[in-house]
């Protein structure tokens, strides 16, 4: 007799070969995303490109947008087999030129290709848990699926940190290589049995352009910033600005850039916080090797320390939640910002003393690892309860879209910094310190908008 459907697992031969290839895809893409955190200083200085370091990310962050909103809208039109394709291509693509890159411009183009790859890449995955798997089994796969980003956050930096310490930082690239191919190949027979209907919305098309256009205008912004002590600098960061208005609003929930009570206010809280987290983990690589002549395999060990602790945060955000039905989830947040804000204080004076610094850069990674670590997931929790029937993909699609925009804005804006103080003779460390303190003025402001978070189906906490 055949097993009931309640009965079937992820790893069943039915569904093996779907499970095993997006697990990859994903581990292969957090793996390249979090490991480059730690060999950036490396290829930036040997390519000679420090003042654009803040590319390095924020050209990945911001394709990534791309990627999702364009690949996500080409699988209602082409479907997945054709879109995981494409967006596979991309990637690889992205990973052979960064790999191979004799100057920053084409890194920075690689990072282009692979962020768009990435951001295509992601989206088909939860398509295909959408179509792939029936509902009971859904929320095994997805806790499979969170789960593959756990191990690249521990042993990602360290592992390309001593790689780009002993070998080179071009083979943290070309490492990925095979995993992709593998993930390819256990993963496009299934895709190309799933059968999608055509939508061509004008909704699509417009969200579409709106992300190009935004793009465009964040890009803008930034590389005007990056010279803002010339008059052109100027007009190209306000031009840029001026662009990205429009669209940012469409885009977000209605009264994010104001931080309205509510649903608005957890985003924009959700945003500033996310930003910084990244941000000052991208810099604090940065000081560490650069500043404070770390090695590159230790410096990725401290970060890893804030991946574990995040871990370590968001179980302990689960338990908490079971045990009080959700009703101290805004609490939570409050609280996480709170060891975030600390987190970004002890990094500050862990770059600014000469002496103990190293100490001081662990205890802050671990502050502020445990701070997102409550805030993250909550945040999340509490956007969801803001959805009414039929509109649980806009929420999501406004996470996943802020989780990647504001860090792109954030370390773009501290590598403008660090271009300034360079160019104005003020050195590398007066750059890292001022990047630090705008993450501060970041976290600090979205500590104050967290009062303003609303729950809604229970109490306030």
């Amino acid at each position: 007799m055949g097993r009931s459907r309640s009965e079937e697992g992820i790893f069943d031969t039915k569904y093996r070969a779907l499970t095993i290839g997006i697990v990859l895809a994903v581990t292969t893409v957090a793996f390249e995303g979090l490991a480059v955190v730690t060999i950036a200083p490396s290829l930036a200085q040997k390519l000679n490109g420090l003042p654009l370091y803040g590319w390095i990310f924020s050209a990945f962050l911001l394709a990534q947008i791309l990627g999702t909103m364009i690949i996500g809208a080409r699988i209602n039109k082409n479907g997945v087999f054709a879109s995981f394709s494409l967006a596979t291509l991309f990637f690889v693509i992205g990973i052979v030129l960064a790999a191979t890159a004799v100057n920053m411009s084409t890194l920075i183009i690689g990072r282009v290709f692979q962020g768009f790859g990435g951001g295509g890449i992601i989206t088909c995955v939860y398509f295909s848990i959408t179509v792939g798997y029936p509902d009971e089994l859904r929320t095994r796969i997805l806790a499979l699926f969170s789960g593959a980003y756990i191990l690249p956050a521990l042993i990602g930096p360290y592992l390309a940190g001593l790689i780009t310490e002993h070998l080179s930082w071009r083979i943290v690239f070309w490492l990925v290589l095979p995993l992709i191919g593998l993930a390819v190949m256990l993963t496009l027979p299934t895709f190309r049995k799933f059968k999608v209907s055509a939508n061509n919305s004008s909704h699509t098309n417009r969200k579409e352009g709106l992300a190009v256009l935004l793009t465009l205008g964040t890009g803008m912004l930034l590389a005007g910033l990056g010279f803002i002590t010339d008059w052109k600098g100027m007009v190209l960061a306000v031009a840029g600005l001026l662009i990205m208005i429009h669209p940012l609003r469409k885009l977000l929930p209605q009264g994010t850039l104001l931080a309205t009570r509510g649903l608005p206010a957890t985003i924009a809280s959700r945003g500033l916080f996310v930003a910084c987290y990244n941000a000052t983990e991208s810099y604090v690589v940065l000081a560490l090797t650069d500043v404070k002549k770390l090695p590159a395999d230790m410096a990725g060990l401290i970060v890893a320390a804030g991946a574990l602790s995040w871990s370590a945060a968001a179980w302990l955000q689960s338990v908490f939640d079971t045990k009080d039905q959700g009703t101290g989830r805004k609490k939570r947040v409050t609280i996480g910002i709170g060891f975030m804000i600390i987190g970004v204080v002890t990094v500050i004076l862990a770059v600014g003393v000469s002496e103990g610094g190293i100490v001081l850069a662990v205890i802050s990674q671990i502050f502020t690892g445990f701070g997102i670590g409550l805030a993250h997931p909550t945040t999340g929790a509490i956007a969801l309860q803001h959805t009414k029937s039929g509109e649980e993909g806009e929420i999501s699609s406004s996470l996943q879209f802020t989780d990647a925009f504001s860090p792109g804005v954030s370390i773009g804006i501290g590598g403008a910094l660090i271009a300034v103080s360079q160019s104005l003779n003020l050195g590398l460390l007066t750059g890292i310190l001022l990047a630090l303190s705008l993450q501060l003025l970041f976290v600090l402001s979205s500590f104050v908008i967290s009062f303003r978070i609303k729950q809604t189906n229970a109490s306030e906490g």
